[in-house]
């Protein structure tokens, strides 16, 4: 099988179902974009100092590609053939987050993006993840989209932002803290 199909040349493409819709199509930008967040997840999963968090990052970037086809689907009747998200996935996310909290000492700042290198990969992966939930409620105001995808990106958002401080603590970095002028 060729990797070119030249069947996009022209500006189109095709969503899981058959649809033809423009590459500008908000559909195509919405899951574009959890792709892009999948990408950064795998940036942070391959330079993660962590086993007990790596396997979770691989997880999420399975989690992503689903939530990616779920997106891809041009209505609410077409048939996706494989395991969708869940709430259980969703639940999985908060004790991934319960653990990782229960690591950090209580947050007595807002944190800017930064602290370490890995650090701040998460927060930017945190701010990809930010974006996707905007267009997936965008997308979701003129289309169908399954409501589990914007419980998912919210609940992953807040990982991201636990984990990017996780990973300053666990390298030894200071937290950013925000310290309003007065």
């Amino acid at each position: 099988m060729k990797i070119y199909t030249k069947t996009g040349d022209q500006g189109m493409t095709s969503l899981y179902g058959g649809e033809r819709v423009s590459k500008s199509h908000l559909r195509i930008e919405t899951y574009g974009t959890v792709d892009e967040l999948n990408a950064w997840m795998g940036m942070i999963a391959s330079n993660s100092e962590s086993q007990y968090y790596h396997r979770d990052l691989i997880k999420i970037q399975n989690d992503l590609f689903v939530l990616g086809a779920m997106l891809a689907v041009d209505g609410e009747h077409t048939d996706l053939r494989i395991q969708k998200i869940t709430d259980e996935d969703i639940k999985w996310i908060e004790k991934c987050i319960d653990k990782i909290v229960s690591d950090l000492p209580p947050m007595t700042h807002f944190i800017l993006p930064g602290g370490s290198e890995t650090a701040s990969h998460a927060h930017l992966a945190r701010c990809v993840c930010r974006r996707a939930e905007r267009l997936t409620v965008t997308l979701s105001k003129s289309a169908y989209v399954d409501d589990i995808g914007v419980i998912y990106l919210n609940r992953l958002s807040d990982y991201l932002f636990c984990l990017a401080r996780l990973m300053c603590k666990n390298t030894g970095n200071e937290e950013v803290k925000w310290i309003p002028r007065i």
